[in-house]
């Protein structure tokens, strides 16, 4: 191995090896300590279930699945969907597969552990076709390399497909004192606001790479976004600018 590719290498070792020593235990309670600030998934979900509602054959995949709560969630709100899911902590993975189990829907979901920014529909999942949607869900908050993250998720999609984001936001019109205390408790597990990732889509969609819509929610609180990409051949160029609702 060269040094520049172990150099590489490494801090993508590190990263895994650092959520799967923050989920040993915790992953017991992910989801009955995290309904109460991780807002805005259900809509997401609810969001993608009508999207997708194209048959059979729908592929949609999740970048940072963890107990696979979300892809539970959306198999049942869309029977049709054939589900992806993909991790960097195997303990996280681990629970999704018993979730899974317990859910009846091993046969739907088909789960891999991989950083985000090494996603590979065909290496990754063994897929000839690329996925019809792919979406985060509070990861990118926790992702040292988003930026590498959007790129694979990105270049994952089939055209026409979507990409969808649901993520903290600035908290800019909630009490100063909440929005302060808020960040410094999500720094102790590792998550933290990026304001930089709502720019980065923005000079996206000023290149003319994606087409954006954004929407806030709960005064600021979270982010939403839904993602197309700008370069879709059925599309030849985007059509509208970016939608931003309060």
């Amino acid at each position: 191995m060269t040094r520049g590719l172990a150099n590489h290498v490494a801090p993508l070792a590190d990263h895994a090896g650092r959520m799967d020593r923050m989920y040993r235990f915790t992953r017991h309670v992910y989801d009955a300590s995290r309904k109460y600030y991780l807002l805005g998934r259900d809509q997401l979900l609810s969001r993608i279930a009508r999207d997708m509602d194209g048959g059979s054959g729908v592929a949609v995949c999740e970048i940072g699945c963890g107990t696979a709560r979300n892809l539970i969630k959306l198999a049942r709100l869309n029977p049709a969907l054939r589900l992806f899911g993909l991790d960097a902590a195997q303990s996280m993975l681990d629970t999704a597969a018993a979730s899974l189990k317990r859910a009846g829907l091993t046969d739907r979901v088909t789960l891999r552990r991989a950083l985000a920014e090494q996603l590979d529909h065909r290496r990754t999942f063994d897929r000839d076709h690329p996925f019809n949607a792919v979406f985060f869900s509070y990861a990118l908050s926790m992702m040292p390399t988003w930026p590498a993250a959007i790129d694979a998720a990105l270049a994952n999609l089939a055209p026409a497909g979507r990409l969808y984001i649901v993520d903290f936001c600035d908290q800019a019109d909630l009490p100063r004192a909440f929005a302060g205390l808020l960040k410094r408790w999500l720094a102790l597990f590792h998550v933290h606001h990026r304001p930089e990732l709502l720019a980065h889509l923005h000079s996206l969609q000023a290149a003319g790479r994606i087409e954006l819509e954004l929407t806030y929610l709960y005064r600021r609180y979270a982010f939403c976004a839904v993602i197309r990409d700008g370069y879709d051949p059925a599309a030849q160029k985007l059509q509208s600018p970016a939608s931003v609702t309060r």
